[in-house]
Formats: C-alpha cells, structure tokens, sequence
C-alpha cells in the first residue's frame, strides 16, 4: 500500500506539469516520448527468455493497452481540459477497477464496490457544478476511454502475473512498455507533423522527467502495489490521487478550485480507504 502512496503523491504532481510545460507539444508526441523513455529505464532488467514467447505476447498487448492506448486520450484530454478538469474526470476509474475485478473472478463483491462508489462520491463533491461544454465533454470522453484502458490493464496484469510465480515484475516489465511503444509510436508516424515539432528545454526536460519516473517508475511501483491489495484499496488509490492533484494545481501552478469542496471530497475519500481496510480485515479474520 505504501507503493501506491507514494505513487499517488507523484501523479499529483503530473497534471499540472503536463498542462503547464507541455502546452503545445503534439499529444501523441508526449506519450511516445514517456513510453519511450519508460522502456529505456527497464531494458536492462528484461529478461526475454524467461517471459516466452506466448507470455510476451500477452505482455505486449497488455501494455499497448494498459499505457499505450491510455496515454493516447489521456494527453488529448488535455487539449480540451484544464489540468484540474482531467484529474476530476478520472473519477471513475475505480468503478472501472472494481467492475473488471468482478468479470475476471466471476463474482459480484458488494463491499469493494462500494468503497470504489465512496471515492467516486468523494472526488464529485470537489466540483460537483462543473457543467458539461462540447469542448469539456470531447476531453471527458477521451478520460473515460484512458480511464477504462488502465483500469482493464492493472486486473489483465494481476491476472497475467499471477500465471508466472516465478517471474519477478522487473523482469517481465520491459514488455509492457514495450508495447506501449509501439503504439504511440504508430500514433505519431500518423497523425503527429514531426516537421514542425520544436521542444524547448524546459519542455524536454519535463519529458525526461514524465518518462523516466511518473510513468517508468512510478508504473512499476503502481502495479507492483496492485498485486498486494485487495481490488477495493486498489479502486480507492485510483481516486486518491485526484484531490491531490487539485491541491497541487492550487498550491503550486496556480488553478483556481473550491476550497471546501476539495475539504470535504478528499475527506470522503479517506474514509473510503479507511472502510475498505476494515472489510478487508473482517473477511482475513473470517477465513
């Protein structure tokens, strides 16, 4: 749990980086450039033998789908929405979550769904009067499809992971970026004009850091930690970035947001996580 902690506090940081630094810069671009350097950083511990053939494959598409196709509408978004707007609107990730969780397992638990429906409840109160333009709805719709991407992608992983005991995460890593590689790259060949893609340092160096720790890194650690939860927490640490990246993007960039909303939302969120870990506490000592 820890892991994905420190992970929340790190993605609080991205939204505002990407909207403040990265205002310009063709969104397929960004998200070959972090894919990239993602791959860059876990090449050294890949471990291709070991993965086989058939489980590289599922690997692969696991990750194009997983971070590929998840960056692909989540930095579109950006193009529609303020950084705040695209943190709020990842809301129903933990839905997502827990849902795929239940399809997997062949069974319906009502009491990680709930806590998912708690934070969910929690991160709307922040900016429950947001009204719905053509504009924000174009960005709230390329969350939802970032959103479902990396929701189905952290369950296929546990699931896949758990076929292959021993085979550590670093490992078999690589290949997930791998594959969103390769994605993003296709996307850029298509639709970026690369002739004209000028990137100031600021702007790479931002890349650089996206790359290498808020998607390398920190995508480890997250997935890492999702094998070690329960599908509830896992739903709730999906939500408990949000108030986090409203805070940041009021403290440190300088977004404008609901005070006590923003109180009373991430409270509802704690309180999410603090329930799930009773329901999870009843249930081992249950066993």
């Amino acid at each position: 749990m820890a892991w994905l902690l420190l992970v929340s506090l790190a993605w609080g940081f991205s939204f505002g980086l990407i909207k403040g630094n990265l205002a310009g810069v063709d969104s397929n671009f960004v998200s070959f450039a972090r894919m990239a350097f993602s791959l860059l950083v876990f090449l050294p511990f890949l471990r291709l033998r070991r993965v086989g053939r058939p489980f590289f494959w599922k690997l692969f598409f696991t990750g194009a789908l997983q971070f590929g196709v998840m960056y692909i509408a989540y930095i579109a978004a950006f193009r529609y929405l303020q950084a705040y707007e695209v943190a709020l609107f990842t809301i129903f990730t933990p839905i997502f979550v827990t849902l795929f969780e239940d399809m997997v397992s062949r069974q319906f638990n009502w009491a990680f769904l709930g806590t998912a429906v708690l934070a969910v409840a929690g991160t709307y109160v922040i900016e429950r009067s947001q009204l719905l333009s053509q504009q924000v709805l174009i960005g709230f719709l390329l969350v939802q499809v970032s959103n479902l991407a990396f929701a189905f992608g952290q369950i296929y992983y546990r699931r896949l992971m758990k076929e292959q005991p021993q085979l550590k995460d670093a490992e078999a890593f690589g290949v997930l970026y791998l594959g969103a590689a390769a994605i993003t790259a296709l996307a850029t060949l298509i639709f970026t004009p690369l002739s004209s893609l000028l990137l100031t340092a600021k702007q790479l160096w931002t890349l650089v850091y996206l790359g290498v720790f808020a998607s390398g890194i920190c995508f480890f650690l997250w997935n890492l930690g999702a094998r070690k939860v329960n599908a509830g927490a896992l739903a709730i640490f999906n939500d408990l970035k949000i108030p986090l990246a409203v805070t940041i993007s009021l403290l440190i960039f300088h977004e404008k947001t609901n005070i006590p909303n923003l109180l009373i939302g991430g409270g509802i969120v704690l309180l999410s996580l603090f329930f799930n870990e009773l329901v999870n506490r009843k249930q081992i000592c249950s066993l």
